[in-house]
């Protein structure tokens, strides 16, 4: 011990410290450390500020950027919407589903931004079957954690432990070097919560303020339920290669909607415009204000082959992601008043259909299009969203009185999913062949998914956890500092002289529960920056290979499962799933022991000593 490494010391438990009281917030922490290590002379600023240039810290921030293009594009949700399809009515089905697909992306990405894509889409799920969202947030952590035990990009900690290694001389982890041990600890933590998850309370979250209408509600308030059509365009059917302007379907009582065309991902809908020409395959969804016999004569007439209904609900609720809806009044300087609905040309006017009238309370059915409007009428308009915002600015026929709950969950770049995903693909086929570093591998991809259109720059700098940027930047002095002071070899030589001449996987062990243990009290990435270092020293002390102690860091640093504070991955769902810090000592202490005797178990078989 020496006058320099007790000051180093000291700094860090008054960091320690701010972070048990989360006071100040963990980055300004960080930042406090950066600027007061150099006043210490033992490193110069340059070296406090250095982390700004870390590959590892540059892969991050391109990872939640990749992660963002993810979301704007509808990836995300449309994962979530099948996972609550195929789990059908099982809960179980579900909970397994979630934390595999949690777990397959969570490896190609950061686990952070995983959760964060994933908690609107377990709200949903949770809100479609009325269940509390307690029941699937835990299982998503554990699933994100555990997910970080994948691959070398998938969480902070491995990025961290891996430039260790190569600060040091070593070669870093490959890819794909920390499957081995995180699938069989996916296979455990699925298995586990599938009972653990009982232990948990059902919390619904406290009321919220009275909510914006669903769709839902206003087919149900203007009895749209029986009038949604969908009819597929067969083979040799009249309409092939007609313009809309050319068709008498809204003489027929049809008001089409919108034009379904493409399959899978490529799937697109259309605005219809009279200059729209059909073609074969297409799917006409339509409005239709006639008979049930006289639609049939019409769709048989025309060669339309009758179209399930959608999957989430009636009246096109499943094409909430293009097509909405807006209540509009009548004020009294309206030009519309006394004209009746099909007189008043709103599609003309606006491209939105009048799909339902109330005058007052009453609820015009019959005849919609013959219906005489009155002042302070309030009329249903559909049609696509963007035509919709703009209704919003028109205020002199119409004013906008209710827009649905259903807004706030319009994706901005739905139909560039197929170039997500294929950029997604694309940097993860360069980072497992080596072709170029893999930092340079996400940045590429950031530049690809902002010139296909999946993220802006606006969207692009929000996606960045800042947060967690700063405390990996500025707790990298400390490791630096506590090299050139001894303090990393003191470390060392403490764990050797209370573990003794005990067999190197005793060590592991303690270095396992060290690294863990520290994790309860501050964040698992600063918890790989201070104890990578000691775990490569234990290595070297003992001539044996540093790989296996890095990946038992790496593991023990992501098994954070024992507090919310340990992970901003669990940070992320307290709030959301109503847990309480007793909770995740509950579920996770247990957790914890069983991945901890698992890696020791695993990491000398797959990297010897």
């Amino acid at each position: 011990m020496n006058l320099d490494l007790a000051l180093i010391l000291l700094m860090l438990a008054i960091a320690v410290a701010m972070f048990v009281v989360n006071r100040p917030r963990m980055d300004a922490v960080a930042l406090l450390v950066m600027v007061a290590m150099p006043f210490t002379g033992i490193i110069t600023m340059n070296e406090a500020l250095a982390g700004f240039a870390d590959p590892s810290i540059i892969l991050i921030a391109a990872l939640f950027v990749i992660g963002e293009g993810l979301v704007r594009t509808g990836v995300a949700r449309r994962l979530g919407d099948w996972l609550d399809v195929k789990a059908g009515g099982s809960e179980n089905r579900l909970l397994v589903l979630l934390m595999a697909a949690v777990g397959g992306l969570g490896s190609l990405m950061s686990s952070t931004a995983v959760v964060a894509i994933f908690i609107p889409v377990v709200l949903r799920i949770s809100q479609n079957r009325g269940t509390a969202p307690s029941r699937l947030m835990m299982p998503l952590s554990f699933a994100a954690l555990i997910s970080g035990m994948l691959t070398l990009v998938a969480t902070a900690p491995n990025l961290v432990v891996n430039a260790e290694l190569i600060r040091q001389g070593a070669k870093g982890f490959s890819f794909f070097s920390f499957t081995p041990f995180g699938l069989p600890l996916l296979v455990l933590g699925i298995v586990y919560m599938l009972f653990a998850r009982r232990l948990l309370a059902s919390r619904t979250g406290p009321p919220g303020a009275a909510d914006r209408p669903g769709l839902q509600q206003w087919i149900e308030r203007y009895r749209l339920a029986d009038r949604e059509k969908r009819g597929r365009i067969g083979p040799g059917s009249p309409l092939i290669g007609k313009r809309l302007d050319e068709l008498p379907l809204r003489s027929a009582g049809v008001n089409l909607l919108a034009i379904e065309r493409g399959a899978g991902l490529a799937a697109s809908v259309l605005r219809p415009t009279a200059q729209t020409e059909l073609q074969a395959g297409d799917v006409l969804l339509a409005d239709v204000h006639t008979s049930k016999e006289g639609i049939n004569e019409l769709w048989d007439s025309l060669k339309l082959e009758p179209r399930l209904l959608g999957e989430l609900g009636n009246y096109f609720a499943d094409h909430s992601q293009e097509i909405g809806a807006a209540e509009v009044i009548l004020p009294a300087e309206s030009a519309l008043v006394g004209q009746t609905v099909r007189e008043a040309r709103i599609r003309s006017e606006y491209d939105l259909t009048v799909i339902g009238l109330r005058h007052g309370s009453d609820v015009a059915v019959d005849d919609l299009l013959d219906e005489r409007l009155k002042l302070g009428d309030t009329l249903l308009l559909i049609g696509f969203w963007s035509d919709i915002r703009e209704l919003q600015f028109d205020m002199d026929d119409v004013v906008v009185l209710n827009m649905p709950a259903e807004l706030t969950e319009v994706l901005p770049a739905a139909q560039r999913a197929p170039h997500a995903l294929a950029v997604l693909g694309l940097v993860v086929a360069l980072m497992i062949s080596g072709a170029v570093p893999n930092v340079q591998a996400a940045l590429i991809g950031c530049l690809l998914m902002g010139l296909l259109g999946c993220v802006d720059f606006d969207s692009a700098y929000r996606s960045v956890n800042w947060k967690s940027l700063i405390l990996i930047v500025g707790m990298l002095p400390f490791s630096l500092a506590l090299q050139r002071t001894g303090g990393v070899d003191l470390a060392a030589d403490a764990v050797l002289g209370v573990v003794g001449g005990a067999a190197p996987r005793m060590v592991l062990a303690v270095v396992f529960v060290i690294t863990a243990v520290l994790g309860l009290f501050i964040s698992n990435t600063a918890t790989a920056v201070l104890m990578a270092p000691v775990a490569l020293a234990i290595a070297k002390d003992l001539g044996a290979s540093p790989y296996p102690f890095a990946m038992t860091v790496a593991l023990a640093a992501s098994t954070a499962f024992m507090t919310p504070i340990s992970s901003p991955v669990n940070t992320l769902v307290v709030g959301p799933g109503q847990y309480s810090f007793g909770d995740f000592v509950k579920l996770g202490t247990p957790f914890a022991i069983i991945v901890a005797i698992m890696s020791v178990l695993l990491v000398p078989i797959f990297l010897p000593f």
